[in-house]
């Protein structure tokens, strides 16, 4: 896929110039976000969870896609970057939750999500049984960050192979 030639969501060149003011440099790339877009739109009505909210560059995506009946919740836990998500994606079918993840999925009881996009710790490689349970039979699980990035922990390599070793060998997530 040419990055030329996907069409942006709108408002996201102006998360992306907001992003770069504060240095937020965990965007997800454009083909991700293109991919976001696609599968939100499959799941009509649909019941969605972001789990790193980040800036909004992802949830843009998730939004534009998304049908008028569907709903999203986007977690993440530091406000500078979710308040650049809220200034330009505020809608009655996005709920926003500044708080830890790991201990917002531990605690949920609501509907369960026909897609899950998991771009923060929790949700991977904490309380990764905890998410899974969370998703509707046939729904979604995409995760972000898998490729080495230059702002990963050292020896961080070795959590990204023991969760794909994890997801590979299942023959279901329930």
């Amino acid at each position: 896929m040419n990055d030329n030639s996907i069409v942006l969501p709108k408002f996201y060149s102006e998360i992306k110039s907001d992003s770069e003011k504060i240095s937020f440099s965990m965007p997800s790339d454009l083909q991700t976000g293109s991919f976001l877009r696609t599968l939100s739109a499959t799941k009509k009505d649909g019941h969605f969870l972001e789990l790193g909210t980040g800036t909004g560059l992802s949830l843009a995506w998730l939004i534009e896609g998304m049908g008028e009946n569907s709903n999203l919740i986007s977690i993440d836990n530091a406000a500078e970057y979710q308040n650049i998500a809220k200034k330009y994606l505020q809608k009655p079918n996005v709920s926003f939750v500044c708080e830890d993840a790991e201990k917002w999925i531990l605690n949920y009881k609501g509907l369960k999500f026909d897609l899950i996009f998991a771009d923060a710790w929790p949700g991977k490689y904490a309380v990764l049984e905890e998410t899974l349970q969370l998703l509707n039979p046939g729904g979604i699980y995409l995760i972000d960050d898998m490729l080495p990035q230059p702002n990963w922990p050292e020896n961080h390599e070795k959590n990204v192979e023991i969760l794909i070793q994890n997801l590979e060998g299942r023959k279901t997530f329930n």
